[in-house]
């Protein structure tokens, strides 16, 4: 999750993000929950943090309002994940098999796969690949050569690297290091119903679909979210994307199958497949995705991953809604979700009708 998703669910005050991470007020040095009722700080004065600890040892000092370290820090199961996670981290040239992990916090490995899948949404072993190509990542960004990047980040070989890269990375490890820093994005934009929509793409696919008033912000938020790339205006290589995207939007397309290039971890790809699934017009709730994904404790992994999906209305994260029905936040704004569902309801509903109205039937 970015700073500016985390920015927008603070000033939201999402409680669904709570334990997800704490906002530190550099003025006050007190750290808060997301959904902490204090008065909103200048963005310019807030700093993130993934963890309570993270925020004591940068200096920062409890809230005494929304006390956030209440919220993990006193739950010995969700620190013996910790422990679990900073162990795999500590250890990148090896992946810790499932009975040693067990060993090093006192529980069954039985046990252990089942808390964790349930707190994260994937296994250790799928977490520990994970944080192996984030290593990568962040070795490439740094300019070293894949082959440096792929013995830094712990890959024993450049097969296993490869076989992991196109469902992780969205690209080859080689197209990532050219691409990633280099990239040439080309976007457009169009007037929709929503405001203005804004359609962005690699060679390879659609990486950016957005939603906002004004179209300099929208293309200042693309560069802010791909400040190493190339990018461009080019209407008319993109038209027929986003005449797919707008048609969808008038219900005229109810399912929208376009190329995507966007990076994600096994968790985010799990819960946007099956934010994919759900038919136009009806919503889910993120806890009844957990369960469909297997793994019903992680209701908030499910919402912080729908709330990091860079491709809006293709991967429909609209359709995700809190367990007591009410919307819950949208990076676009909450009156755009609702406009979007409401506007799917009533398409649906009329199509249904007019089917029923044929002739012979």
């Amino acid at each position: 999750m970015d700073d500016h998703t985390r920015w927008l669910i603070t000033a939201a005050r999402d409680k669904a993000y709570d334990g997800a991470f704490v906002y530190g007020v550099r003025s006050t040095r007190i750290y808060c929950r997301p959904s902490c009722p204090s008065r909103r700080p200048r963005r310019n004065q807030v700093t993130f943090f993934a963890a309570p600890a993270a925020a004591r040892r940068a200096g920062f000092r409890p809230c005494r309002r929304c006390r956030p370290d209440s919220y993990s820090d006193e739950d010995p199961r969700i620190a013996r994940l910790e422990r679990v996670c900073r162990y795999i981290e500590h250890n990148p040239d090896t992946t810790p098999t499932l009975a040693v992990l067990a060993a090093h916090v006192g529980v069954s490995p039985s046990y252990l796969q089942r808390s964790f899948k349930a707190a994260l949404g994937i296994t250790p072993r799928q977490y520990a690949e994970t944080r192996r190509l984030d290593r990568f990542r962040q070795e490439v960004e740094n300019g070293a050569t894949v082959t440096r990047a792929l013995y830094g980040a712990g890959f024993g070989s450049t097969s296993r690297l490869y076989e992991k890269a196109r469902s992780q990375l969205g690209m080859t490890p080689a197209t990532y290091r050219k691409g990633g820093l280099g990239a040439h994005i080309r976007y457009t934009t169009a007037s929709c119903p929503l405001g203005r929509l804004l359609v962005a793409a690699t060679e390879a696919g659609v990486c950016a679909v957005s939603l906002g008033d004004e179209d300099t912000d929208l293309a200042e938020a693309l560069r802010a979210q791909y400040p190493r790339a190339s990018i461009s205006r080019d209407d008319q290589a993109l038209r027929a994307w986003l005449d797919s995207i707008v048609a969808h939007l008038a219900g005229e397309l109810q399912q929208l199958d376009l190329p995507l290039d966007i990076l994600a971890t096994a968790f985010q790809r799990r819960v946007w497949a099956t934010l994919r699934k759900i038919p136009y017009g009806e919503t889910r709730t993120y806890s009844e995705m957990a369960h469909a994904l297997g793994s019903p404790a992680a209701a908030r992994a499910v919402g912080r991953a729908c709330a990091t999906n860079p491709v809006s209305l293709l991967i429909p994260c609209h359709r995700a809604v809190r367990a007591d029905g009410s919307l819950g936040g949208y990076r676009w704004g909450v009156e755009r979700k609702r406009s979007l569902l409401q506007n799917e309801r009533e398409l649906r509903s009329s199509a249904s009708q007019a089917r029923t109205r044929r002739p012979g039937r």
